[in-house]
């Protein structure tokens, strides 16, 4: 059995389609040309603009005329994460997918159904001739993992209907109308190398096994970051026993929370036995603080050929301070809804590379004067530190919860009628495009919604089988049921 044989199978056919193209961020050629073809191919007005965004139209079913217009938007693009062991290529290979009880799954990857299930929603909806609708446009945009470029270049005035349904919700029952905004800082320090002396040691350190997560969602969590743990380990072995580091790899994605980083360095020959027995003792702390939220945390200290050159140990030492003085994890929880993340950072890349140590952090909010005090702590952590770069890209604001529409009270409505209880409303901390493309539309009423997804941008990423159907039922109801003009 394969996902096709799955129900509604038009949605997992569309959405097995997805799979089979490769689409991480910023390399999402191949699947604009797929959306493309599929909206010529069903015979559909079909528009690509300059940025790469898709756009289909499919005018109303007979009698829905008099409907208000609606666009059902979800983004192309995956996060390309996998485990150490995997050996697939993003760019070339398709997603293989597996089923595992009531979920999908994907063999040691990200599985793509953040965002590729809401995508294939909106696309069977213009394929299965039983779905009645109004007026109805699916906008699939470009490069939304990586700084929502698709939704920031939209250009006004190009979509016609008012009503936007966001299908990259990830948890059913929820009808999400608020998201925080985001704010990118990257900090960096140059440094010189120096050439080791005779009588040094080599030894990697690798921090593996934690669960990472998506930098909003799972941020709550409190799970831990694997950049934060290899600094902590650092610090007493640079500072007690002359260790010197050779490089610093950590994080690969601004948006997932680091589940991997690993350092080599060079120890002078007689410090080897107790290097290697303080990072299992610090290790050991950090298994037991993290034994919940982060059980299968692991660590390997391995000897490796000493390294010829190190990294200028006065810079690398104030870079690992600014690593363990830098906040990163939940600031601070909302006051107005519970069990929701006001603001956040997360640590999530760190490179020593090309002469230069770069930290890049992905900070969140709904207030927008907390996300910048949180910025000014960050620029004043690396400045302290020594930091010569410091820099703060793609700020946005966050969407603002309007709770009395007539669309959200469709949608209130029509999950009574499917699912006979009421439906939660919330706000997520997640960034939506909703965000951006409500700043270039103000007139519109917008909503998200979506199926259960567990643990996007990790390698642990599943979608539950149940609530796919559920919400494909629910998401027709909707549609059958708009306001009219």
């Amino acid at each position: 059995m394969t996902i096709k044989d799955l129900n509604p199978k038009v949605v997992w056919e569309n959405f097995y389609g997805l799979t089979q193209i490769p689409r991480p961020s910023k390399h999402e050629g191949k699947v604009i040309e797929y959306l493309y073809n599929w909206g010529i191919a069903h015979g559909l007005e079909t528009i690509q603009d300059e940025t790469g965004n898709i756009i289909i139209r499919k005018p109303a079913t007979p009698g829905m005329e008099n409907r208000r217009g609606v666009i059902l938007q979800g983004h192309m693009d995956m996060v390309p994460q996998k485990t150490s062991d995997s050996d697939h290529d993003f760019l070339k290979d398709p997603i293989t997918t597996l089923i595992d009880g009531d979920w999908v799954t994907a063999d040691r990857t990200t599985l793509g159904a953040d965002n590729g299930i809401g995508v294939a929603m909106g696309l069977s909806v213009l394929e299965d001739p039983t779905v009645k609708h109004g007026p109805v446009e699916v906008l699939v945009t470009y490069d939304e993992e990586t700084g929502m470029t698709g939704a920031n270049m939209l250009a006004p005035g190009v979509l016609q209907g008012d009503i936007l349904i966001n299908l990259d919700s990830e948890e059913e029952g929820e009808l999400c109308v608020g998201c925080a905004g985001g704010l990118d800082a990257e900090a960096s320090f140059k440094y010189h190398k120096y050439n080791v002396r005779p009588g040094y040691k080599g030894l990697k350190i690798s921090v593996k096994g934690l669960q990472g997560g998506h930098s909003g969602m799972d941020i709550s969590l409190y799970r831990a970051n694997a950049n934060k743990v290899l600094a902590r380990i650092l610090l007493p072995l640079m500072e007690l026993f002359g260790v010197q580091v050779v490089s610093f790899t950590g994080g690969s994605l601004r948006n997932a929370i680091p589940f991997e980083a690993e350092a080599e360095v060079v120890v002078p020959h007689e410090n080897v036995d107790a290097v290697k027995k303080l990072v299992k003792s610090i290790f050991a702390e950090v298994k037991a603080e993290f034994a919940e939220s982060d059980p299968g945390a692991s660590l390997a200290v391995e000897a490796v050929p000493a390294a010829k050159k190190f990294i200028q140990g006065s810079v690398m030492l104030q870079a690992v301070k600014a690593l363990i003085a830098c906040p990163s994890g939940v600031i601070r929880m909302s006051r107005t809804m519970e069990g929701l993340t006001e603001t956040s950072i997360n640590m999530a890349i760190v490179r020593t590379e090309r002469g230069r140590i770069s930290v890049h952090s992905l900070m969140r909010s709904a207030v927008d004067s907390a996300k910048a005090d949180l910025a000014e702590r960050v620029r004043c952590v690396f400045e302290l530190a020594g930091a010569d770069e410091i820099a703060f890209r793609g700020g946005y604001s966050g969407w603002t919860p309007k709770l009395d529409t007539p669309m959200n009270k469709v949608m209130m409505s029509c999950f009574e009628k499917v699912y006979g209880k009421p439906m939660k409303v919330m706000a997520t901390h997640g960034g939506l495009e909703c965000a951006l493309l409500g700043a270039k539309y103000p007139k519109w009423e917008m909503v998200s919604v979506g199926p259960t997804i567990k643990y996007p941008h990790s390698p642990d990423e599943r979608v539950n089988i149940p609530s796919v159907a559920r919400t494909w039922e629910y998401l027709k109801e909707v549609l059958a049921n708009v306001p009219e003009k």
